[in-house]
């Protein structure tokens, strides 16, 4: 017990101080989905029904006095991502999230806090447990989806028989005093690079250097895409070409490597070179002029960046250098390839329309892998982008492997669902709601798709930096989210 149990709400707070204890890895949820079914079972008539992905629906009595109510759908997902900085030795599989209190934010040490979905499931879990004397509700269904991180597989393969109720309240968006009604679709694209090694006597017995752009933000690829904050990976290959093309030393590519998820901006990238033997110093004057222009350029957003060269004495021996024409390649298409913010709404202020991810590189032998993520809330725009990424792949002789796209979630202005909401936000926190759409993928428009006339809203308290070490969650915005919520609650199940 930590002291996120004792913060205000405490029904919720309890619950997210046990879940930081639990590993919940994408794909990897057995033990979060045993802790519900705990829960569950400690509660008189509760229900538990999984389907074949590992969706887990549990479903509640509704309280004394609102049996008749029609059933109220409760959503969150038990994954998050796992993001940490890259000196840190924590270790998702078998240590606890160490949370810190830092003013008004808990935030977790060197790594992901997982507020981003923790904070909607603690409150999923605070519902079932009934520990609140003011909690009424009509019957529930509580759907805890898997591996939302990683593609939405799990409202991807939800069965359509699991779910009986028709409104459904989902609890993963990330800004206090908003309703979501709408968000964007996306899918991903794997490019594969056929790369060679260089031929006998051409940078084989140079001296190896090692290359890393850290101390990036990085942050959600949707969340965060508009701030246009640094991608590591594009940087360093922009470092690397420019010291190329330098001509102060011969450098060779070995390996180039950097990002983790799909849906998080490369905080951290790393390169592999050789250069001739004596000239270590030259390269690294090289790198970091060019560097310098980097470091300029981005400094209001990405002020703690910074590039270090380091000299290994001798290669590993796990890859040869590139050959200059696939090293020249592979930089050209990591340069070429688009990052960030393509078009905004001409609907909607201020939303990003259509974005680019270059989320994940590595050398795997003789091909490197590169991955793109793509997300659009307008579905024509959504493939011209993914075409164009496949146009630019196929200039550089790479293989592209295309995941089918998820769609998005039309906000539709006329919910009935909606004017509750718009009303128990007045009501209830004193103020109207921004009523908005989000540029990244929420399982609503994949759950809206299996359950046609599903009504829905997501809302949540606010999180900041989610997929990354900066996470942080505003703690006096988790008591207005918890109030709404019961709120909610009582007016949809008992009136």
């Amino acid at each position: 017990m930590t002291f996120v149990a004792d913060l205000e709400p405490r029904p919720v707070w309890s619950h997210f101080d046990q879940i930081l204890q639990i590993p919940r890895a994408s794909k990897d949820e057995e033990a979060m989905r045993r802790h519900v079914r705990e829960l569950a079972e400690r509660r008189d008539g509760t229900e538990t029904r999984q389907d074949d992905a590992g969706n887990l629906v549990v479903t509640v009595p509704a309280t004394p006095g609102c049996e008749g109510g029609e059933p109220v759908v409760l959503q969150s997902h038990l994954d998050m991502v796992q993001e940490k900085n890259s000196d840190s030795d924590f270790d998702f599989a078998t240590d606890a999230i160490r949370p810190l209190h830092d003013g008004d934010y808990l935030t977790a040490d060197g790594t992901t806090l997982g507020a981003d979905n923790g904070l909607g499931v603690a409150a999923m879990l605070a519902v079932l447990e009934g520990a609140d004397d003011e909690l009424r509700h009509g019957p529930l269904e509580l759907l805890f989806t898997i591996d939302e991180e990683t593609g939405l597989t799990g409202a991807a393969e939800l069965s359509p028989d699991l779910l009986q109720g028709r409104r459904l309240l989902n609890l993963d968006t990330e800004e206090e005093g908003a309703l979501y009604v709408g968000c964007a679709g996306g899918g991903d694209s794997l490019l594969r690079l056929p790369v060679a090694s260089a031929p006998a006597g051409e940078s084989q017995d140079g001296e190896p250097l090692r290359v890393a752009l850290t101390g990036l933000k990085g942050g959600h690829s949707g969340v965060d895409i508009h701030l246009q904050r640094g991608n590591a990976i594009r940087l360093l290959a922009r470092v690397l070409r420019a010291a190329a093309e330098d001509g102060a030393v011969p450098v060779a590519l070995t390996a180039i490597r950097g990002g983790t998820a799909h849906n998080a901006i490369p905080r951290e990238a790393f390169a592999e070179l050789r250069v001739p033997a004596g000239m270590a110093d030259e390269a690294t004057a090289a790198l970091e002029r060019a560097f310098a222009a980097v470091r300029d350029e981005y400094r209001g957003v990405d002020p703690d960046m910074e590039l270090t060269v380091e000299s290994t004495g001798e290669a590993d021996g796990s890859d040869e250098p590139l050959s200059r024409d696939s090293g020249e390649k592979l930089l050209s298409l990591l340069a070429a390839l688009p990052h960030g913010v393509v078009t905004m709404s001409r609907d909607i202020p201020d939303l990003v329309e259509t974005s680019s991810n270059l989320a994940r590189v590595s050398r795997d032998g003789n091909q490197v892998e590169v991955l793109m993520s793509t997300r659009s809330s307008v579905s024509t725009a959504l493939e011209a982008q993914r075409d164009h990424i496949r146009a630019i792949a196929e200039l550089a002789g790479a293989e592209v492997e295309e995941e089918e796209a998820y769609p998005g979630w039309q906000p539709d202005m006329e919910s009935e669902l909606l004017a509750t909401f718009r009303h128990l936000h007045r009501q209830v926190l004193g103020e109207d709601p921004e009523i908005k759409a989000i540029h990244a993928g929420l399982e609503t428009g994949i759950i809206g798709e299996k359950y046609p006339g599903m009504e829905m809203i997501s809302f949540g308290p606010r999180i900041e930096f989610p997929h990354s070490p900066d996470e942080r969650a505003l703690i006096p915005t988790v008591g207005p989210f918890w109030k709404l919520l019961k709120a909610a609650l009582a007016e949809l199940g008992c009136s």
